[in-house]
C-alpha cells in the first residue's frame, strides 16, 4: 500500500426548527436532505450494493441530528417534497405549453428527482434519516464523527466552561443517536486554541486567565482525533474555502490582510501525517490531520475546480416562482442573464474527466510522497457536505465515481480517520498555533466590526450561566432545574458560530442578527423569571407560559445538565 484518501464531509445546519420556513429557516434543512443527505445515501447504498466499501468519514453535528430526528421535521419535509414536485408539474406543462421541450424535459426531470426521494425518505429510510446514517456505520461501511452542541466557534467563547459544554454535549448526544463513543470530533470551522493567556479580543470585555486549550477537552471526553487547515500544521499562507462563494468576504479579507503576516513554514513537517497534539506538557491531547489544500481545492474552488466547469447545473440562476434550476454554469465569467439551458447528456462525461482528474491527482501526491518517505502517507479531504449536492447538485455522483474507481486500485485506498489511526499511530508530538480554516487561517470571518457586538451578547450570557450554576448547584427544585436547563439551551443556540459567519457574508444578515438577539432576550427573560420565582416560590401564569412555550420550540438536547456550566477548577 502506497498510500490513503480520507474524505471527511461535515454535515451541519444551524437550529432553525420552529424558527422560520423560506426563505430563511426550515427550507435550509429541507434543502439540505433533499439535495445533499438523501442523494448520499442513495450514492453509498449503490456502492454497497456493488460490493464497494464507502469509507468516508462524516461528521453530523449535534444540532443536526436533533434536528433531523424531530417530528416537526419529519413532516414538514415529507410536505416540502411533495410542493417541490407540484411546481416542477407546473413548470412541466408552463414549457409545454410556450414550446420550450428542453425545459419540459428537465422540469420533468426534478418531478422524477422529488418523487423518488419522497418514496425513499418515506418507504426504504421510514422518515428516519438519523437512523439510515447509522445502520451504515454500524454495518462497517462508513465512520460518523462529532462536532460541538450548536456549532460554537471554540476558540472565542469566553469560558472554558463554555467549551466543555459544547463538547461534552455534543459526545453524549452522538452516544444518544448512534449508539457508541465517538472517535473523531469536527472542530466548528476546524477552528483551534492552544493553552495559554488569553483575553477576549472584544473592545470593553477584557478578562485574561489562563485557558485549557481544546486537545484538553477532546481527551477529556475520550476524542481520539480532530482536523485542521494544512497551514495550522504546517505554516505557511491558507487558501480559505468560503472566500470565492461570498463576495462580502472578500471586503473583509481585504481589510484583514494589511496586517496580516503569513507564518514560516515548518519544513520538517508532513501534511501525509497525522502528529499528537498537545499544549500543556501534560500529555492530555488529541491526534490531529490536516487539510490537504491543493487536492481539496480541486473540489471546493467554483472559479477554478470542478463546480465551475460550464456543463454542471448553475447553483444561482433559478425559475421564478417554483425556484427550480434549469440552466447551467455555462462560463465562470457569464451573468445569470448569459446562463445557457442545462443539458443532463452532458454532465456524465464531465463527471467521468473529472473524477479520472481527481484521482490521478491523489496517485501522483501519494506517489511522490511515498518515493520520498518509503511510507504510505494520508490524503486528507474535509468537505462540507452541502457542497455535494446542493451547491454542486452533480457532487454525490461525482464522488461515487471516485470511490469507484480507487476501489480498483491495488496500491491506494479509501480509509476512514478511525481505520487509518488504528494501524497508524502519530510519531511526534507537536503544538499548533490558534487558527481555522477561513481565509488566512485566522478568525476574521466570525470576529469582525460586524459581528464584534454578537460576541459581547454571548460573553455576558457566559458570565450568567457559569454564575448561576455555580449558585444553584445541587438544587431539587425542578423549577429552578427547568429554568436553568433552558438557560443553557438558549446559551448553547446563542452561541452558534454560524449567526456571525451569515452576518460576515451577508447571505441572511438580517435572520441571523435576529436570532442572536431572540436567543440573548431569552436568557434575560429566563433571568428575571428566575429571579421572581425564587423571591415569591411562585410561577406565574405567564412566565410558567413563556418557559413551556422556548422548552418546546427550542427543546433539543433533552438530557442537558446545567450543572455542566459549574465553574471548572484547573
Amino acid at each position: 500500500m502506497r498510500g490513503y484518501l480520507a474524505f471527511v464531509l461535515h454535515s451541519h445546519i444551524p437550529y432553525v426548527v420552529n424558527h422560520g420556513e423560506w426563505p430563511h429557516g426550515m427550507d435550509w434543512l429541507y434543502e439540505a436532505a433533499s439535495e445533499s443527505y438523501l442523494p448520499l445515501l442513495g450514492e453509498f447504498n449503490s456502492l454497497i450494493s456493488d460490493g464497494i466499501k464507502p469509507n468516508v468519514t462524516i461528521g453530523i453535528t449535534p444540532v443536526l441530528a436533533e434536528q433531523m430526528s424531530s417530528e416537526r421535521f419529519k413532516e414538514g419535509f415529507v410536505n416540502y417534497l411533495k410542493m417541490k414536485i407540484q411546481v416542477a408539474e407546473k413548470d412541466k406543462e408552463e414549457f409545454t405549453r410556450t414550446g420550450r421541450k428542453l425545459l419540459a424535459e428537465l422540469a420533468r426531470m426534478w418531478v422524477d428527482f422529488y418523487s423518488k426521494e419522497l418514496e425513499e425518505f418515506e418507504h426504504v429510510y421510514k422518515r428516519n434519516l438519523v437512523e439510515a446514517f447509522r445502520s451504515l456505520q454500524d454495518d462497517g461501511h462508513i465512520e460518523i464523527i462529532t462536532c460541538a452542541a450548536t456549532h460554537g466557534y471554540l476558540p472565542l467563547l469566553g469560558k472554558d466552561e463554555s467549551v466543555d459544554a459544547q463538547i461534552r454535549i455534543g459526545v453524549e448526544t452522538y452516544k444518544r443517536h448512534f449508539g457508541k463513543d465517538p472517535a473523531g470530533i469536527w472542530l466548528p470551522e476546524c477552528a483551534y486554541r492552544p493553552r495559554y493567556r488569553w483575553s477576549s479580543p472584544v473592545k470593553g470585555y477584557k478578562k485574561e486567565f489562563l485557558r485549557k486549550g481544546l486537545e484538553e477537552f477532546l481527551y477529556q471526553y475520550g476524542i481520539k482525533y480532530f482536523i485542521v487547515d494544512k497551514s495550522l500544521i504546517l505554516g505557511g499562507d491558507t487558501k480559505g474555502v468560503y472566500l470565492e462563494r461570498f463576495e462580502a468576504l472578500k471586503h473583509l479579507w481585504k481589510q484583514f490582510r494589511e496586517g496580516y503576516k503569513v507564518p514560516e513554514v515548518d519544513e520538517e513537517r508532513s501534511i501525509y501525517e497525522n502528529y499528537f497534539v498537545s499544549s500543556s506538557g501534560t500529555g492530555r491531547g488529541a491526534v490531529v490531520y490536516g487539510r490537504h489544500e491543493e487536492v481539496g481545492l480541486q473540489v471546493w474552488s467554483g472559479r477554478w475546480g470542478y463546480p465551475g466547469d460550464g456543463r454542471y447545473l448553475e447553483f444561482h440562476k433559478k425559475h421564478f416562482p417554483s425556484g427550480l434550476k434549469y440552466w447551467k454554469v455555462t462560463s465562470n465569467d457569464s451573468d445569470l442573464a448569459s446562463k445557457m439551458e442545462y443539458y443532463p447528456d452532458d454532465v456524465e462525461k464531465a463527471l467521468e474527466d473529472h473524477s479520472e482528474h481527481f484521482v490521478s491527482i491523489v496517485e501522483k501526491y501519494l506517489k511522490e510522497n511515498f518515493d520520498k518517505t518509503g511510507r504510505a502517507g494520508i490524503i486528507t479531504c474535509p468537505f462540507d457536505t452541502e457542497l455535494f449536492g446542493h451547491w454542486w447538485f452533480e457532487g454525490v455522483r461525482w464522488l461515487g465515481k471516485v470511490l469507484r474507481k480507487l476501489n480498483k486500485k491495488k496500491e491506494y485506498r479509501p480509509i476512514t480517520l478511525s481505520e487509518h489511526l488504528k494501524s497508524n499511530s502519530p510519531e511526534r508530538v507537536v503544538s499548533l498555533p490558534e487558527g481555522s480554516w477561513g481565509q488566512g487561517g485566522f478568525h476574521y470571518i466570525w470576529l469582525n466590526e460586524w459581528t464584534e457586538w454578537t460576541w459581547r451578547e454571548i460573553y455576558k450570557a457566559e458570565d450568567l450561566m457559569v454564575n448561576l450554576a455555580d449558585e444553584y448547584r445541587g438544587t431539587s427544585d425542578k423549577n429552578i432545574t427547568a429554568i436553568l436547563n433552558q438557560i443553557g439551551r438558549e446559551l448553547l443556540l446563542l452561541e452558534s458560530s454560524d449567526w456571525q459567519f451569515l452576518i460576515s457574508t451577508w447571505s441572511a444578515r438580517d435572520y441571523a442578527e435576529n436570532r442572536v438577539a431572540f436567543h440573548a432576550e431569552s436568557i434575560r427573560r429566563l433571568k428575571e423569571i428566575l429571579d421572581s420565582y425564587c423571591s415569591t416560590g411562585k410561577l406565574s401564569e405567564s412566565d410558567e407560559r413563556y418557559l413551556k412555550t422556548l422548552e418546546k420550540n427550542d427543546g433539543i438536547f433533552p438530557d442537558i445538565d446545567f450543572e455542566y456550566w459549574c465553574v471548572i477548577e484547573e
